[in-house]
This record gives structure tokens, C-alpha cells and sequence, in this order.
């Protein structure tokens, strides 16, 4: 599975971002797709995740303000980012997952800055 994210930038403090992650290669029906992310000297950490079949989790600090969303033709996830803050500030990492596989995939990283 590849993943091939796109759509980060430099905004500034309450400002919106689109991110879009497309999967290719061999994508079973059957999957989770995501976004985390990692700030420096920070753990890689959730933000928003969708199943196949259409159940969403969010983390604390992007619920109200983040959405997720994916477009299974596509094999694309989109996370729509709004109000944005300093704090979110990171490289936003696409993830995709299923229980076909014993491992999980990464994107390659997209940087987000949040600053005036």
C-alpha cells in the first residue's frame, strides 16, 4: 500500500487547511484510514481516523474543528481543518490499516504551520 498525502502549508491562526491522502496498491474493502501527527520532540498522536464503513474517532483537540471524510472510489481520505491554531503546528501523517494486514502504512508527511 502506497499513500501519497498532499495539502499542507503555512496558514495563519484561524485560518483552514485541506488535507487529502490518497492509498493505492493492494487496498482491501475492509480498512481504517487516518491522520496523526507529531510536533518536535512529540509523540506521534492521532487526530482523526474513518473505517470503511463510515465510523469516525477524533482526537479531543480536533473535535468541533476537524473533519474527516473519505471517498471510497477514490481509496482518498480528506481531513478538513478549521479554526486552526499554533498548537497545531506539526507533520500530519496519513495511515491506513486492515485486518488483512499485520502492519500498518504511513505516508510520507506533510508539514503543517500554524503562525502568523
Amino acid at each position: 500500500v502506497q499513500l501519497q498525502a498532499s495539502g499542507g502549508g503555512l496558514v495563519q491562526p484561524g485560518g483552514s487547511l485541506r488535507l487529502s491522502c490518497a492509498a493505492s496498491g493492494s487496498i482491501f474493502s475492509i480498512n481504517s484510514m487516518g491522520w496523526y501527527r507529531q510536533a518536535p520532540g512529540e509523540q506521534r498522536e492521532l487526530v482523526a481516523a474513518i473505517t470503511s464503513g463510515g465510523r469516525r474517532n477524533y482526537a479531543d483537540s480536533a473535535k468541533g474543528r476537524f473533519t474527516i471524510s473519505r471517498d471510497i472510489a477514490k481509496n482518498t481520505v480528506y481531513l478538513q481543518m478549521n479554526s486552526l491554531k499554533p498548537e497545531d503546528t506539526a507533520v500530519y501523517y496519513c495511515h491506513y490499516s486492515s485486518i488483512y494486514y499485520s502492519r500498518d502504512f504511513w505516508g510520507q508527511g506533510t508539514q503543517v504551520t500554524v503562525s502568523s
